[in-house]
């Protein structure tokens, strides 16, 4: 749990780093889509850093489901909003990484998917 959570605070802060630096210092460098683009990512990855602190917290959950959980979104996370911050921090061709956004973006569902199970079972459960 604490590997997560450790994890999940250094995604946390890189969030807020790339924020303040998109905000800032790409402003006049991307075009206004490039930007807007720039800005998902962040935002992506800090509601998903949102929900892995909720997860791991989460006291109901057992450490297997917050492990399987946690792998989805991080995977996701990296995949996703990683892959928008190659495109236009290191200027990763589109088109040599095209997949991974997309497949970010499944492995994040699958770690919303893998939460909403976690909780339909206890409610059959009880």
């Amino acid at each position: 749990m604490y590997k997560n959570l450790t994890i999940t605070a250094v995604l946390g802060a890189i969030a807020v780093i790339l924020g303040a630096f998109g905000a800032h210092a790409l402003k006049a460098k991307l075009t206004p889509e490039a930007l807007e683009s720039f800005q998902t990512a962040v935002r992506y990855q800090f509601i998903h850093v949102l929900l892995l602190l909720f997860v791991n917290m989460f006291s109901e959950l057992t450490i297997k489901e917050k492990n399987r959980i946690s792998y989805f979104l991080i995977t996701g996370i990296l995949m996703f909003s990683g892959s928008i911050y190659l495109i236009y921090l290191v200027q990763v061709p589109v088109k040599s990484i095209w997949f991974l956004t997309p497949l970010g973006g499944v492995l994040l569902i699958v770690g919303w998917s893998l939460l909403v199970y976690s909780f339909l079972k206890r409610i059959v459960k009880n």
